[in-house]
């Protein structure tokens, strides 16, 4: 047995990130077998959702039944689907076993297939078919067919899962060559009668019916007569003046010819309801942020202008304390202003508050900057006192430990799974008397590591001199 490339592998991804829909439309169990050590193993399974499942306990990873051999190899190695004329019994149940082999695009011709599924149906549950069980079992061949030569998935389709993607039990609509309704099921048409269609969708065009209706123009998608015509494979929303309906169509071809398609349909009002709330609600979020970065810098500026009003050194200073405490707020405002998310890059803040070096060295000597490693991604509320707590630490290394002269300082982020380390080294004139100071940046630093942050802060002198200050805090 062939081993399988990157190429095949990516499409049986993209297979099994669609095959729950095959299940729920063959109303049948389905099993992936690959090839493994020379032989097939069972290496997915899918139940359906509206059918007694065959397999109550997972089969992945063991090898096939001595019955279902045959059947399994003689897809394998013909390239053909099989379907078996005999029952099978399995654990007391009479079942039916179909194999379809598993191409990927444009590789039918010359090469083995890359996979087998089995549908394995429960005749013990089979009683006679009703008008819907008969379609969807009818576009579940079809589908399974379109496997079996490398159609399906659709490539077109894409990747991209919307969410509130249509299942075939939340509705469906089959449609013929020329796209006039073979089948509406009972949810789909419940779903276009609330949105202003009159009696029955059967024996009509799907595409007039639904574009003579009131929908939003805004909200149009270009590949709207594609997909209700299921002449390609794509999704959209139908907007409704009450009702929201998305919709997914899927063309069925036999062989290279198009014989119809499907149009799976879902009632998302309420959930496209709640996400333009939730989009509103984290705009609001934003601009709240960034009115509150922007009232936090007219306060640095005004204690900017406050402190050159002032002829006393020591007011000067702790303005310029102040209006460096509230910058670094402010930082963060900024960053959060300018995404949604709940958790944020720290790198992202801490080089701009490595901005503020400068500022709190003066003209009078130079301080190098070092940054290694990464703080990863933080929550909103730790990011605040975090970023004081750096700040005040980076400022001490260039008042106290440099003072009036030049050097570097250092900071390292060691990320782990459950703890994050911060060292912040300069080369400066260490601790006096080996004894941390007492100032209320050192209160502060103290008190958000500890208190906000649940974390433990040390202080040393290292023998080669200047300070180290180590922050150990939980993620």
């Amino acid at each position: 047995m062939v081993k399988q490339d990157s190429n095949s592998q990516q499409w049986l991804r993209t297979l099994l990130a669609d095959w729950q829909l095959i299940a729920d439309l063959a109303f049948g169990d389905l099993v992936l077998w690959t090839p493994k050590a020379g032989k097939l193993q069972a290496a997915a399974h899918a139940r359906p959702a509206a059918a007694a499942t065959l397999f109550y306990r997972d089969i992945t990873g063991t090898p096939s039944r001595y019955d279902w051999d045959q059947t399994i190899q003689t897809a394998w190695n013909s390239g053909l689907p099989v379907l078996s004329d005999e029952p099978t019994n399995y654990e007391g149940v009479r079942t039916k076993i179909d194999a379809y082999p598993v191409f990927a695009p444009g590789k039918q011709a010359d090469s083995a297939p890359i996979a087998v599924i089995t549908r394995h149906t429960n005749l013990g549950e089979s009683r006679v078919p009703n008008k819907l069980q008969l379609n969807f079992v009818a576009i579940g061949n079809s589908l399974l067919q379109m496997v079996s030569r490398g159609a399906f998935p659709i490539a077109e389709a894409g990747s991209d899962s919307k969410r509130g993607a249509p299942r075939a039990n939340d509705g469906l609509v089959r449609l013929d060559q020329s796209g006039r309704v073979l089948f509406a099921s009972p949810n789909a048409l419940s779903m276009f009668n609330r949105a202003g269609v009159d009696g029955d969708l059967e024996g009509r065009l799907f595409a007039e019916s639904i574009t003579g209706l009131d929908l939003r123009q805004d909200q149009l998608d270009e590949g709207l007569p594609l997909v209700l015509t299921a002449k390609g494979a794509w999704r959209t929303d139908l907007e409704f003046e009450k009702v929201t309906i998305a919709v997914r169509s899927i063309p069925l071809y036999e062989g290279e010819e198009r014989v119809g398609g499907v149009v799976l349909c879902r009632d998302v009002t309420e959930l496209r309801v709640r996400e333009r709330a939730l989009i509103t609600k984290d705009m609001t979020i934003r601009e709240i942020h960034h009115r509150v970065k922007n009232n936090l810098q007219t306060v640095a500026s005004l204690l900017r202008l406050q402190s050159r009003q002032s002829d006393s050194d020591e007011v000067k200073e702790s303005l310029a304390q102040a209006m460096r405490r509230v910058s670094a707020i402010a930082v963060v405002h900024d960053v959060l202003s300018e995404g949604i998310d709940q958790e944020i890059s720290f790198d992202q803040i801490f080089k701009r508050i490595l901005l503020l070096v400068p500022e709190i060295a003066g003209y009078h000597t130079t301080v190098k900057t070092e940054f290694f490693g990464s703080f990863g991604e933080l929550a909103a509320e730790r990011s605040t006192p975090l970023a004081l707590v750096l700040t005040e630490v980076v400022a001490n290394a260039v008042e106290h430990g440099l003072s009036d002269r030049s050097g570097t300082i250092q900071v390292e982020a060691a990320r782990e799974k459950k703890t994050l380390t911060i060292t912040v080294t300069d080369d400066g004139s260490g601790l006096i008397e080996g004894k941390v100071g007492t100032g209320l940046g050192t209160q502060i630093i103290k008190t958000l590591v500890e208190s906000e942050l649940r974390g433990k802060i040390l202080w040393t002198s290292p023998i080669r001199g200047g300070t180290k200050v180590t922050i150990e805090i939980p993620v």
